[in-house]
């Protein structure tokens, strides 16, 4: 099978490369006289999978575009994507250990598909969905309770990294649709007073607990767990009566003894790429309820298969990943803004940087060697209109650039409005949207030079009609989609996390010392490590 070691080509080597350098070299004007023009704005529109992007405000014309279309097409992106989705190793460095893991969170999606890219893997993501429907069919005709008989209301979420910020992101933005009678709260730092608060906030006798670790042994999970386990039974509960898990089959999780259920999670499918597997469909199937639960796959679906149109116009997320390209390796541009217009997305942005940072925060290729080339940008962001508020007068006047990608929706979720001084807030909340990408675009001059607005400063945005299951299911594969092309261009593994793993290991040795103290014994010889402790106060 076609596999990642079939597209080791340095970035630099393409043609398009030397195509963009040039171009790059005196870069497109903005604000050239009559360069932003109805037929520009028109133009400059792709669609595809559920979403326009509009992008009148990047920094390319039509040479820049046709050299981009060139560098997806020498880079094979499409073609990488479709290998990626049949089941190819794409996690691995060529020549060293490296974790040698097919990349198939599409799978989980593929279930709408009537030949999917990969049939063992979607038979599995079926099969675990057969199972969360199960449970949640149980849940509303009365077949689960609490010990007590009555029905549960609440659900906390245990997990960190790629097992919460996506689902919690997916959460927050669908709450609209959210059944009345439950309510979900999340414990991921491992600093005690997260889960405080939340046991402080729940009625724990009608409160379900969801634990989520591949592993079953990561150590800031397993501590929240053990803290909400010791509040059950303090309570007078039995933990083992309320704890549902999501696991790697075997995993020390895997044990009917301690949870009601454990759905599976698997391998092949990476914690920050994990939100439409059981990671999160689990705890929004409890939220939501099943339909929407498919709803939300099914967007993805569409979003996947909307990335397997080698047209750039015609594939949001191919033509936003290129963008990024250009802006990061061609215009220098070190940050990315991700700017929600919606509140209900005012987490999306935090699950975008481990999205983005983790895969393609990376300086070897994936023969091992060290880039001569940029990597992934550094990712933040707020919801407007919030941040121009905020942040906004570094984006128009500060010394420094950080493109910015808009997020937007034609109508609001929940439909309550009215019009004060002869527009509604959605109209405020789409005039401020638009209007801050074109003075991106187009600045102003001014002779007083504090109200001077240097213009030239890129952006984009993402526009649908409403946030649904449906379109945050779209949204969330368009994003993953883009950051695997990324990587595809930069020739890394965008699906490995080597980077957190030195610190785990330098906590584990402090940890060490800690324990050994508690036990009135010599702590390990660490000279270096028993200095920080003791210049910490600690």
């Amino acid at each position: 099978m076609t596999g990642a070691d079939d597209y080791l080509v340095d970035f630099t080597s393409y043609k398009s490369y030397s195509a963009l350098r040039s171009l790059a070299a005196e870069p497109f004007n903005l604000k050239t006289p009559g360069v932003m023009s109805p037929e520009r704005i028109a133009a400059c529109r792709a669609v595809g999978g559920g979403f326009e992007l509009l992008f009148f405000g990047q920094r390319v014309a039509r040479p820049e575009l046709a050299a981009l279309q060139e560098l997806a097409d020498e880079a094979r992106l499409v073609e990488q994507f479709a290998a990626l989705r049949r089941g190819a190793v794409f996690n691995r460095i060529a020549g060293f250990a490296s974790e040698e893991r097919q990349v198939l969170h599409c799978s989980c999606r593929d279930i709408f598909r009537d030949r999917p890219a990969e049939p063992h893997a979607t038979a599995q993501a079926k099969a675990e969905l057969d199972k969360l429907q199960q449970f949640l069919a149980d849940l509303d005709q009365g077949r689960l309770t609490t010990p007590q008989g009555e029905p549960f209301t609440g659900m906390i979420q245990i997990g960190i990294g790629g097992s919460d910020l996506g689902p919690r992101a997916l959460y927050l933005a669908l709450q609209a649709y959210a059944h009345p009678d439950r309510r979900v709260e999340f414990i991921s730092n491992v600093d005690p007073d997260d889960a405080a608060r939340v046991l402080k906030e729940m009625d724990l006798s009608r409160t379900l607990v969801n634990v989520v670790s591949k592993s079953g042994t990561t150590l800031e999970t397993l501590a929240n767990e053990e803290l909400v386990r010791r509040a059950y039974r303090q309570a007078g509960l039995d933990p083992n009566a309320y704890f549902v898990a999501v696991t790697g089959q075997g995993s020390p999780m895997d044990n009917p003894a301690n949870y009601l259920r454990s759905f599976y999670m698997f391998d092949y499918i990476g914690g920050r790429y994990s939100a439409t597997s059981m990671v999160g469909l689990v705890m929004l199937g409890f939220a939501l309820g099943y339909e929407p639960v498919q709803e939300i796959l099914q967007g993805a679906h569409a979003a996947d298969e909307a990335a397997m149109e080698p047209d750039i116009m015609k594939n949001p997320a191919l033509l936003l990943a290129l963008l990024g390209i250009w802006n990061r390796n061609f215009l220098r541009h070190e940050s990315l803004a991700v700017l929600p217009y919606s509140q209900a997305l005012v987490r999306f942005a935090a699950h975008l940087q481990q999205l983005d940072m983790e895969s393609n925060g990376k300086s070897i290729d994936r023969r091992g060697q060290a880039l001569n080339w940029d990597s992934g940008p550094i990712v933040w962001g707020e919801p407007g209109t919030n941040g121009q508020h905020a942040f906004y007068q570094l984006l128009h006047q500060g010394t420094g650039q950080a493109p910015a990608e808009f997020i937007g929706f034609r109508h609001s979720q929940y439909g309550q409005d009215l019009e004060i001084q002869e527009t509604t807030a959605q109209e405020k909340l789409l005039a401020n949207l638009l209007a801050q990408s074109l003075a991106l675009a187009v600045g102003q001059d001014d002779p007083n030079p504090n109200r001077r607005f240097p213009g030239n400063r890129p952006s984009s945005i993402l526009l649908a009609d409403r946030l649904t299951p449906e379109r945050m299911g779209a949204l969330l594969a368009l994003y993953e989609a883009k950051v695997v092309f990324q990587g595809f261009v930069w020739n890394i593994n965008s699906f490995d996390q080597e980077g957190v793993q030195l610190g785990k290991r330098l906590a584990n040795r402090l940890l060490e010392q800690f324990a050994a103290r508690r036990r009135g014994e010599n702590p390990p010889e660490d000279p270096v490590g028993q200095a920080l402790l003791k210049n910490a106060g600690l």
